[in-house]
């Protein structure tokens, strides 16, 4: 059944801001939803079948709201919001996007997903924070974007880096060059986050002065870390002694965050997981919070929640 709505636009903003460059939010929305959106000054004239209707109007509310608390529109935005919408979130999505976290360049990244405000609301609130989760759900990439606003801020002195290099069975003394250059073709995703929020220049001057160090795990015996970021990523390819030797490093006024898929494991068969068992050891104990990001929380490609999903139900049909 086909119906037609009309919405009066309310507001400090324009309905330009609201339809976007060349209608192009506009015809986003159109396309997701196949209904037709008409623009006549300040009203919208919104036609299609009901149930559509309907959940386009919600969306339009949504975002005049966002323009009014002064948060921007763009494709990705509205993306975001149907996303989080259908997803019948506990939060609406100007509740998601309010938090932002300020990085050197001035970019200021925000959650994109219930899960994510969760996450790094985790962060600023605990010592010790593992966040799980499947790829694409910007585990590793939030831990950065926080390391680095604390390091803006002055809370900390120092960024610590580090993953488990099990490909090179943490043997690295025979590849050439210093450890930067032994450890760097495991550790270009961090590299790549940090350029963007920091730029190369920047981050090579921090790298060289000692206040961001990449390292692998094995190298971290012995230390106690003080007045430090530290992210362990790709946690899942620890050994629970390697977990505990790492978890026992944290010094007075650190903060360690670990990162981990428990889906893509690269141990041997016969060798345990320290993140799987960790929280059976470390659970309830105050300043230490587990988050678990899924599907939902994937912010890359569509294509890749599917993927993701459509491995878990191989992956428990397998099981059963």
């Amino acid at each position: 059944m086909k119906e037609k709505l009309n919405l009066e636009f309310k507001g400090d903003h324009s309905t330009a801001e609201l339809i976007g460059d060349r209608d192009k939010l506009l015809q986003l929305i159109e396309r997701k939803y196949n209904v037709e959106i008409f623009v006549l000054g300040n009203d919208l004239e919104i036609s299609g079948k009901s149930k559509n209707v309907k959940e386009v109007a919600r969306l339009i509310e949504e975002l005049v709201l966002q323009l009014n608390l002064g948060q921007k529109l763009n494709s990705q935005k509205v993306s975001d919001s149907i996303k989080i919408m259908e997803d019948r979130s506990d939060l609406e999505p100007h509740e998601i996007f309010k938090n932002s976290i300020v990085v050197n360049s001035g970019k200021k990244i925000k959650p994109r997903t219930a899960g994510q405000k969760k996450y790094i609301e985790a962060i600023k609130e605990n010592t010790i924070i593992f966040g799980i989760g499947p790829a694409g759900t910007g585990k590793t990439y939030l831990a950065l974007a926080m390391a680095v606003e604390a390091l803006r801020e002055n809370i900390i002195g120092r960024i610590i880096l580090i993953k488990p290099v099990v490909e090179a069975g943490e043997k690295l003394g025979y590849l050439p060059g210093d450890i930067y250059d032994k450890v760097n073709p495991y550790l270009r995703p961090l590299y790549d986050a940090l350029y963007e929020m920091l730029d190369v220049e920047k981050f090579q001057q921090y790298r060289d002065m000692g206040i961001i160090e990449v390292v692998p795990l094995a190298y971290m015996r012995g230390r106690t870390l003080n007045d430090s970021f530290i992210i362990l990523d790709e946690a899942q390819n620890t050994s629970p002694e390697q977990m505990k030797m790492f978890l026992t490093r944290l010094g007075f006024g650190s903060k360690v965050v670990v990162t981990g898929d428990i889906t893509q494991i690269d141990l041997p068969h016969d060798k345990e997981s320290g993140l799987i068992i960790v929280k059976n050891i470390l659970g309830g104990i105050q300043g230490i919070e587990f988050v678990y990001l899924s599907s939902k929380d994937v912010v890359r490609h569509e294509l890749v929640q599917k993927i993701v999903d459509a491995y878990k139900i191989y992956g428990d049909k397998n099981k059963k």
